[in-house]
C-alpha cells in the first residue's frame, strides 16, 4: 500500500571535542525527541528516522527505519576529529539510497530533513562533498538544520544549513538549548505533514516561526 513518508536524519558529530556537556546532551535529548515524533500521530504513521554519527569514520548508526520499529536510540561516544567531508558523502548516498527504496516500494517521499548537530570544527575539506548534497541537480533535495556547541563558528553553520542554522545560548545549558530547538523543529514537521496530509497539493511549507533573514522557505513537498 502506498503512504507518504517523511525521512528524517539526526546526524551527529562524535568528534574529541564534543566530549563532556555537548555529547551528553545529545544523548539525553535524543530520546525524547523521538519520543515526541513517534507519540504525534499524524508524524508517527509517516516519519521514517536514521541516526549518523561521525568523525574519522562516519558510520551509519541506525538506519532509516519505522518509528513503531525503533526501541531505542544508540549512544553517541567521542571518537577521532571531525570529518565533515566523510559525513556529508556518507549522508547523500544514504538519502539517495534510501528515496530509491522507498519509491521502489510504491510510497511517496518527501523533502528529507536533517537535523545536524556539530561543534563546528571541521578539519578537513568537506565544502567538496557538501555541495554533492546540496547540488540542485541532487533530486531529494534535503533540507539541512545546523545545531552548534562550544567554539562552534557561525560562519561554518551557515555554510553546512540549506534552512536555518542554530548556536547553542551560552546562558542556558547545552540540553535546554537543544530540547528547544528540537520543540520548533518538530511543531515544523508536524505543521508540515498535518497541512500535507489534508491537502496533498496544497503546497505546505516547513518554516519556523522566527525564521531568519537570507533563508529561503522550503516547501515540504514530495521528491
Amino acid at each position: 500500500m502506498s503512504e507518504q513518508v517523511l525521512p528524517f536524519y539526526l546526524v551527529c558529530d562524535e568528534s574529541s571535542s564534543m566530549q563532556g556537556p555537548p555529547l551528553d546532551a545529545i544523548n539525553q535529548e535524543l530520546p525524547r525527541i523521538y519520543q515526541e515524533i513517534a507519540s504525534n500521530p499524524v508524524v508517527a504513521d509517516k516519519a521514517r528516522l536514521c541516526l549518523i554519527g561521525f568523525s574519522t569514520n562516519a558510520e551509519v548508526l541506525l538506519p532509516l527505519a519505522d518509528l513503531n520499529e525503533i526501541q531505542s536510540l544508540s549512544q553517541l561516544s567521542p571518537r577521532g576529529v571531525t570529518n565533515y567531508g566523510t559525513a556529508f558523502s556518507l549522508l547523500r548516498d544514504t538519502i539517495e539510497r534510501d528515496i530509491k527504496e522507498l519509491k521502489q516500494a510504491g510510497h511517496t517521499p518527501f523533502r528529507p530533513t536533517v537535523f545536524f548537530l556539530t561543534d563546528g570544527q571541521p578539519t578537513d575539506d568537506w565544502h567538496a562533498d557538501h555541495q554533492r548534497l546540496v547540488d540542485p541537480a541532487f533530486g531529494p533535495h534535503p533540507t539541512i538544520l545546523a545545531f552548534g556547541f562550544g567554539e562552534v563558528r557561525p560562519e561554518t553553520l551557515q555554510g553546512v544549513a540549506t534552512f536555518r542554522a542554530f548556536i547553542a545560548n551560552g546562558d542556558v545549558s547545552p540540553a535546554q538549548a537543544l530540547r528547544e530547538f528540537a520543540r520548533q523543529l518538530l511543531n515544523s514537521v508536524v505543521q508540515s505533514a498535518v497541512a500535507s496530509s489534508a491537502n496533498p497539493s496544497s503546497g505546505a511549507l516547513m518554516v519556523f516561526p522566527d525564521q531568519a533573514k537570507g533563508y529561503t522557505v522550503l516547501p515540504a513537498e514530495p521528491v
